[in-house]
């Protein structure tokens, strides 16, 4: 790593070369050379062994906050694939302030929208693609009715000009001082940097489960990690996985009642490895956890005139002959959509829609996209605007967001399970309430409680919630 910082190579491209896939053997023997080092340091106050599983947004933002609470030597974090490689990588990136207050998400958001400043302040607007946005309503029609042709509807001198298609109703949702916007990839990738350059480690690999130990008086306790059939020494494990966060009902246990091996071990791995013991298994502590997934797709274009910083939220009707409607939605004549389209600082424009609810492939890699759909985001947002009609594209892409069943995201500590954290179902707020969460389990890790929000704001969050019920 060192010879790499010399050369300047940035924390994350020492890790992740032009998407080298490391052969399992590399990973192992990586894997073999942190564990044995875990621990270390000349501190007197131990640092705790954190490994945060998972590389998107929420795992980016727990491993910024520990390393600004002087924690990052002790940190791991663990990504299969590259680092935003799903949804943290594929989102569009709104924020909101206030949108949320109806619901138990309302802190939560709030605290996370000013740290969203906070980090643009810190880590650099223009490199996170941070700023205020003004936000509009738009509802349009493929075809104008009554022959309208293309005029502008009548009141609407709020409209941006590039917004010169068909529209029938607007009204303002939002202006710079209550919505903003952020590049998801540069802020999860610029979020991570920040630990690694303070001494955390990435590495990639498979999260296959936990190693748990019995404590005194009853409940267990984290010791490990298993990664690639490999134990990673740890005090503290972070699930945040995402849609793919529900395997960890597996992996939280009560007392244990059966001893199995990890199906997954590989053979391949070098006698140095650190292989994963038996792991005892009993009665899950989490018997309700169910994370799911919703998938949206997404394109990215790039107009040849200037686009500005309005985001639009639309309605939009299709005239006769239906595009082709994702597999959850039944087929009817003139059907209405709500593709959102975010222009960037960058002259990009980023287009989403299209949700479907469909179980989430094993792995990101796994996730595929449809020609049909990406072909109905683009038809709105032509229609809308003539400028995105014309635009090339750069990038079309699908992704998942993690639900929980009750819509609400799940923060906090594993009841029975000391040092374990769980964090996921953050719908499609998840780059918004980032921050938040990842200061929140920053704190509940160096201080054993939050301090940034209220115990009785974050009970809705709570994993106890999906414990076995009297």
């Amino acid at each position: 790593m060192g010879v790499l910082a010399a050369l300047g190579a940035s924390p994350i491209q020492q890790h992740f070369p032009r998407r080298l896939q490391r052969p399992l053997s590399h990973r192992s023997y990586a894997l073999s050379v942190m564990a044995s080092a875990a621990g270390g340091g000349s501190s007197s106050k131990p640092i705790p062994r954190v490994v945060i599983c998972g590389g998107g947004i929420i795992g980016a933002c727990t491993a910024h906050y520990l390393a600004e609470k002087g924690l990052a030597e002790g940190v791991t974090l663990v990504e299969r694939g590259e680092p935003a490689c799903a949804a943290s990588g594929k989102a569009g990136g709104f924020l909101a302030l206030d949108w949320n207050d109806s619901s138990p998400v309302g802190p939560l958001a709030r605290l996370s929208y000013r740290l969203h400043t906070q980090l643009a302040d810190q880590l650099g607007a223009e490199r996170l693609g941070y700023r205020g946005v003004h936000t509009l309503q738009v509802v349009g029609v493929e075809k104008p009715p009554g022959g309208g042709g293309g005029r502008r509807l009548r009141g609407a001198e709020k409209l941006p000009d590039w917004v010169d298609g068909h529209v029938v109703g607007m009204s303002e949702m939002g202006d710079p001082s209550n919505t903003a916007q952020v590049h998801p990839h540069k802020l999860t990738t610029a979020l991570l940097e920040s630990a690694l350059t303070r001494g955390s480690r990435l590495l990639r690999g498979c999260v296959e489960g936990l190693r748990l130990e019995d404590v005194e008086g009853g409940g267990r306790r984290v010791t490990g990690v298993v990664v690639d059939g490999a134990v990673l020494p740890a005090d503290v494990a972070v699930i945040a996985l995402g849609p793919w966060s529900g395997a960890a009902r597996d992996w939280f246990r009560s007392s244990p009642s059966v001893t199995t091996h990890p199906s997954t071990a590989s053979s391949s791995s070098p006698s140095s490895s650190p292989l994963a013991p038996p792991l005892l298994q009993g009665p899950p502590l989490l018997p309700h956890l169910s994370i799911s997934g919703q998938k949206y797709h997404s394109v990215v274009l790039r107009p040849r005139r200037p686009v500005s910083d309005h985001m639009l939220f639309t309605g939009f009707k299709y005239a006769s002959g239906l595009p082709p409607a994702p597999s959850s939605v039944p087929p009817s004549s003139g059907r209405t959509v709500e593709p959102e389209v975010y222009p960037r600082p960058d002259g990009s424009v980023y287009v989403c829609g299209e949700p479907q609810s469909l179980p989430v492939p094993p792995s990101a890699e796994g996730v595929t996209v449809e020609g049909d759909l990406i072909d109905n985001i683009r038809r709105v947002a032509g229609s809308l605007a003539s400028c995105l009609a014309e635009a090339p594209e750069e990038t079309r892409q699908a992704c998942y967001l993690p639900c929980a069943p009750d819509g609400l995201p799940v923060i906090g500590p594993v009841p029975g399970c000391a040092g374990a954290f769980l964090a996921t179902g953050h719908t499609c707020w998840g780059i918004l309430n980032g921050p938040a969460t990842g200061l929140l389990l920053a704190e509940w890790i160096e201080a054993g409680r939050p301090s940034s929000c209220g115990e009785r704001e974050l009970g809705a969050f709570s994993p106890g919630r999906f414990a076995a019920r009297a």
